[in-house]
């Protein structure tokens, strides 16, 4: 597939996009291992929160869509999940893999979890020595590092775990490991990362407290059923929020977006960038704040993006390239080495694409700097089978003067389904 987009002027109206990605996900693990029916509204049908679901019917759960973004979880409780009759395979998600791998360590069966070639590729050791450390038992290629993985769980015990990284698939992989250990699993990270796993698990009714970056749950809770009200994905609103900055004469309104506090790096780097860019309609649900994003046109400017600001944007940062290009003055990323080890390493994919356009772009170990105040051309992308340089790219395109052609953008589905048809909307 391709996506072939032109130069846009004028983006008026009110976007609406899918649910969260992150939120998706936790709200099927949670509910596959509560007692009762977790009913979610406004679940993400992407390929990868699909993939979970996939995986959490395999290991015996029953799950119904009675509405197409109603997803009903028949929880099977704590100790109700079954030994699977074959590989679990969560596709392209990263999240998936780690945080399954978390539940599968507290199981006394045998199972093995894979997912595609970029998946196969990306660092599994980050999880799996913790898990480890509680006492599951796990092999895989390069010694534990990489997918496919054999878990062998069970007989857990707690740990207190300083992770060298501000991550939230590790800080979850090991807190969902921790419910079916006896005593107080804790997790210490460098800086804090998004919050979704803790928040979800004291709605289901586990006993989990957050102190700084440290965040502790206590083994052995009775989970009980949920309704949950997914908020539409803030990674997903970050393409048009982009978008509406940088198209001449534009005025754009992203409704109920997710605007947790860990995940709204995104905002505060547009607004140090001079983003005119307001919240309207804030309010919470079950935990989680949202609110309706509006924004206007506006004259950007380069800023330095790093330290505890990068946690809370790393998923952001390809298209926080794309408004760094046309701003004035140059944009430094730095402490996002994170990016190397993503679907595709995004600091050279997004070195490489943006170069095409006309950005001048210089690559860091841990970063990069834009030189902003391009004036882009439209080009040639490939997506490198990366979801968010694919539609990093296609708005890129819309800014860029002629035709942009984006090549192998199948990978667009893993995240936001219908992201093409908002795109063709504006044409």
């Amino acid at each position: 597939m391709e996506l072939k987009v032109k130069s846009t002027i004028g983006l008026v109206g009110e976007v609406s996009v899918p649910g969260d990605k992150s939120i998706s996900h936790r709200a099927v693990i949670l509910g596959s291992l509560a007692k009762g029916t977790t009913q979610v509204t406004g679940f993400l049908r992407s390929e990868d929160c699909l993939n979970t679901a996939r995986a959490f019917m395999r290991l015996g759960v029953s799950i119904s869509w009675p509405f197409p973004d109603v997803l009903e979880i028949h929880g099977n409780g704590l100790d109700g999940l079954r030994e699977p009759g074959d590989v679990i395979d969560v596709g392209n998600s990263g999240t998936g893999i780690r945080l399954i791998t978390g539940v599968l360590a507290g199981q006394s069966f045998y199972s093995v979890i894979t997912g595609d070639e970029s998946i196969r590729r990306r660092p599994m050791g980050r999880v799996v020595e913790p898990l480890k450390e509680m006492g599951a038992m796990i092999f895989g290629r390069e010694g534990g590092d990489k997918a496919p993985l054999s878990i062998i769980g069970g007989e857990l015990w707690p740990i207190s775990y300083q992770s060298p990284v501000a991550s939230a698939q590790v800080k979850s992989a090991i807190l969902l490991a921790g419910l079916f250990a006896e005593g107080e699993t804790s997790v210490t990270e460098p800086t804090l990362s998004r919050n979704h796993t803790e928040l979800m698990l004291k709605g289901f009714g586990a006993d989990v407290r957050s102190e700084r970056t440290t965040a502790t749950v206590v083994g052995r809770p009775q989970l009980n059923a949920q309704s949950v009200q997914v908020p539409g994905d803030i990674s997903s609103a970050a393409y048009w929020m982009v978008a509406g900055l940088i198209i001449p004469n534009s005025e754009l309104t992203i409704t109920n977006v997710g605007i947790n506090p860990t995940r709204t790096g995104i905002i505060d780097a547009l607004r140090a960038m001079g983003a005119n860019l307001v919240l309207e309609n804030i309010r919470e649900e079950a935990g989680e704040s949202a609110a309706d994003i509006v924004v206007r046109t506006s004259s950007l400017h380069g800023t330095e993006i790093k330290g505890e600001l990068i946690p809370r944007l790393i998923d952001e940062v390809p298209i926080l390239a794309v408004a760094a290009a046309v701003a004035e003055g140059d944009t430094v990323i730095t402490d996002a080495k994170e990016l190397r080890v993503k679907e595709t390493d995004r600091i050279a994919t997004v070195a490489v694409e943006l170069a095409k356009f006309g950005v001048s772009i210089d690559e860091l170990p841990d970063g990069m700097v834009i030189y902003g105040r391009s004036e882009l051309t439209g080009t040639e992308c490939q997506s490198h089978g990366d979801h968010r340089i694919a539609m990093s790219c296609a708005v890129a395109g819309m800014a860029a003067s002629g035709e942009t052609v984006v090549h192998d953008t199948e990978c667009i589905r893993t995240s936001y389904p219908g992201f093409e048809a908002t795109l063709a909307s504006f044409a």
